[in-house]
């Protein structure tokens, strides 16, 4: 695996005392994730939990006909896998890759010794899972009210949230999948973001090249689920002493 890999790359894992990172990371697994990979589905029983650091994780609700759509994303700011220490065990959700990078597993069994003790963890994660739950209330809602157009940007935005370009490798239809609409509808409104030079497009590639004029268009959406990240982790400080 080429390139500089660290777990402090995710945030939450960056945030853990000295103690508690150091209890862990012996543990933590480096895994390439690919484009398309399928880390849980729908109904099955966790047996890790992942921490993306370049790469970024869907959450989808999988319907009996097959068809699905994105509840949230995660990425190197947070978990996949919160329903574990929420008592489930197992998730509805389907969680599969949507942009291709890298991240950390741990096994559930210590994930779950680690939250047990009531530490540190125990209430990082709890906040983190309480700025999911918005996140996933708030695409509902944004989904059901606002135009497909508004949707992509919300969407857009916070996936570069998340990554250190610019450039984001997927295609319409992935996109389609995740915003639960019909192919045609996201290739109708990307084609009005680039004819009003906000992004790029060619195949399975988009480019954003006006970030404020994507924020001057999205719905209200994008900065509820970003304040209450903000909100609930903004006294998380990452450690200066960096675990080697």
């Amino acid at each position: 695996m080429s390139g500089i890999h660290d777990p402090n790359q995710n945030h939450l894992l960056a945030a853990l005392p000295g103690d508690e990172f150091l209890r862990l990371k012996p543990h933590l697994e480096l895994r390439s994730m690919l484009l398309g990979d399928v880390l849980y589905e729908s109904g099955g029983k966790l047996q890790y939990v992942y921490f993306p650091t370049t790469s970024i994780v869907s959450l989808h609700y999988v319907l009996e006909n097959g068809s699905s759509s994105e509840m949230a994303g995660v990425g190197n700011e947070g978990v996949v896998g919160v329903s574990l220490f929420m008592g489930g065990g197992t998730t509805p959700s389907r969680a599969v890759v949507q942009t291709g990078g890298h991240g950390y597993r741990l096994s559930a069994s210590l994930f779950l010794e680690e939250f047990n003790r009531g530490g540190a963890a125990q209430r990082l994660l709890l906040r983190y899972t309480q700025a999911l739950l918005t996140q996933m209330a708030q695409t509902s809602v944004c989904n059901r009210h606002h135009s497909v157009e508004q949707q992509l940007c919300r969407w857009l935005l916070l996936t570069l949230d998340r990554l250190n370009s610019d450039e984001l490798t997927i295609t319409q239809e992935l996109i389609a999948n995740m915003l639960g609409v019909r192919r045609e509808g996201v290739t109708e409104a990307a084609g009005k973001l680039k004819q009003q030079g906000l992004i790029r497009y060619r195949r399975g590639h988009i480019s954003v090249i006006d970030r404020a004029g994507l924020e001057g268009k999205v719905c209200e959406c994008y900065g509820v689920v970003k304040k209450e990240f903000a909100r609930l982790l903004s006294d998380v400080r990452q450690r200066t002493d960096k675990p080697q």
